[in-house]
């Protein structure tokens, strides 16, 4: 039996995460979106689930104080969903893929073993994630969740030294004001290091061939290699602002949209 998908998102779902979705539906998974607010027009076969049983809407408060109307501010949605998905972990409710991945062929994963991928050389991706419940990973954080000030332990020597800098002079005392990523990649890398999962990583190539390189995917090109190599699962596409843009002919993202968009 394939993994059900889970995720996160706030606000409006653009048209490329809408083909993401469709595309991880079509690979044969059930996909469970969760929210805080009720996302219309989802395609058929996902599910939209109410997030405040997984993680409080009030927890984003350690991150970065909410605006006065209560809406959150710049990269609070970001760092709450590092936490989200830890906790979908702990609940053992599934396989995380972020809403901008387009699966190319099913997912499979052994319940007992850690899923993820190389994001870069030295860095894991946690836009692709599963973990067992009792992973060592999902419990260092759930106890970081039970801090107010968030501050984990395994936080690397220059985001230390640039934290007790900032609050001696005078600035936010806030972990999550260092850098967006904070919670991300980078302290899923030094906890997966800890707890000896490193080697249960996939190469860079299964998820993130084309991450960094969004230009291959919103650009006319040559990108058979891509959907035909049988190592490559998915494609982690971080849109950067172009998700509702209008597919480009001969482009993979056009590709995409006539095999998996709304028709």
């Amino acid at each position: 039996m394939l993994p059900e998908i889970v995720t996160f998102w706030h606000g409006p779902l653009d048209a490329l995460r809408l083909i993401c979705l469709r595309s991880q539906v079509a690979a044969g998974h059930k996909v469970t979106v969760y929210s805080f607010d009720p996302l219309p027009g989802l395609p058929d076969g996902v599910c939209n689930a109410e997030a405040e049983a997984i993680l409080p809407h009030a927890f984003s408060e350690k991150l970065r104080p909410s605006e006065p109307d209560g809406s959150w501010r710049d990269w609070t949605t970001l760092q709450f969903s590092d936490f989200f998905r830890m906790r979908l972990m702990a609940l053992g409710a599934g396989l995380w893929l972020d809403a901008d991945v387009l699966l190319l062929r099913p997912v499979e994963i052994d319940p007992a073993k850690p899923y993820l991928a190389w994001e870069r050389a030295r860095q894991l991706g946690n836009s692709v994630l599963y973990l067992p419940p009792r992973h060592p990973i999902v419990a260092a954080f759930e106890n970081l969740m039970a801090q107010e000030a968030l501050t984990p332990q395994w936080l690397a020597l220059r985001h230390r030294l640039t934290h007790a800098l900032r609050r001696l002079r005078g600035g936010s005392n806030r972990l999550s004001d260092i850098r967006v990523a904070i919670y991300g990649p980078a302290s899923l890398t030094a906890l997966a290091r800890r707890s000896d999962a490193l080697h249960d990583a996939l190469p860079k190539k299964s998820f993130y061939a084309v991450h960094a390189d969004p230009k291959r995917v919103f650009e006319r090109g040559d990108f058979s290699a891509l959907i035909r190599d049988p190592d490559i699962i998915g494609l982690h596409i971080s849109p950067k602002g172009r998700g509702n843009t209008t597919p480009v002919a001969g482009s993979l993202y056009a590709w995409a949209a006539e095999r998996f968009g709304d028709r």
